[in-house]
């Protein structure tokens, strides 16, 4: 099992452990070592407990850096939506994770590798064990590649306001004129999409898609604002 989630990192993620075990023991759950005590094997909460601290402050980081007038109330509720067990959950399920846990039996017939506490806790004692086997470069390639495109997709658009946060940012030095033009609505009433321009002082600044006005007024704020960081 270890050796197929080897193979997988690699493949998928470029990443090579120069030692093993560690990684062994970022997916092994302790009812795993209590079935097998006779091979001294650790399980995943030490490396769980560091992994936790870096993914917390490489995405801190990161935010920090890409929203730069973004105020500290907005900042720590967006990083509490991406640094949160729901989250985590999902990015190791994104990443194939759940079918490389090895489980005691009891828990494989409950069909752990399907809760999201685990799966969280999982995909932090991974980060764990990469940032002790090679150091902070390699984990933050690694969020790059399955964390923060995500920001990018919207997946973490319900936190704020995007509208409100780019009003503050366009107007921080002073008024901005800012209006929201609808450009085109096709479709039947039950499944019509918008699309929406945003214009600030008379120029286009973005656009968005959306299956109400108030959606693509708020996709199209969106994509201004990642434009203008």
């Amino acid at each position: 099992m270890i050796t197929e989630l080897a193979a997988m990192l690699k493949e998928r993620f470029g990443i090579v452990f120069n030692d093993p075990a560690l990684l062994a023991e970022a997916f092994t759950q302790a009812s795993y070592v209590n079935e097998h005590q006779d091979q001294q094997l650790k399980y995943y909460e030490r490396v769980e407990f560091l992994g936790d601290a870096v993914l917390e402050l490489v995405v801190s980081e990161y935010l920090y850096k890409r929203y730069k007038d973004m105020p500290q109330g907005k900042l720590t509720r967006l990083r509490a939506a991406m640094v949160c067990e729901e989250s985590f959950a999902s990015f190791a399920r994104e990443c194939d994770f759940p079918k490389y846990i090895r489980l005691g039996k009891g828990e494989q017939k409950a069909r752990a590798w399907e809760r999201d506490s685990l799966l969280c806790d999982i995909f932090e004692s991974f980060v764990g064990a990469l940032y002790l086997d090679q150091g902070r470069e390699p984990v933050l390639k690694f969020v790059h590649q399955v964390i923060f495109p995500k920001l990018d997709e919207g997946r973490f658009d319900g936190v704020f306001d995007y509208k409100t946060t780019l009003q503050e940012y366009l107007q921080r030095d002073g008024d901005v004129a800012i209006e929201y033009q609808l450009i085109e609505q096709e479709g039947p009433a039950n499944e019509r999409s918008y699309e929406v321009a945003v214009v600030a002082d008379g120029q286009k600044i973005g656009e968005g898609r959306g299956h109400s006005k108030k959606e693509a007024e708020q996709s199209a704020a969106r994509q201004a604002y990642s434009q203008l960081q």
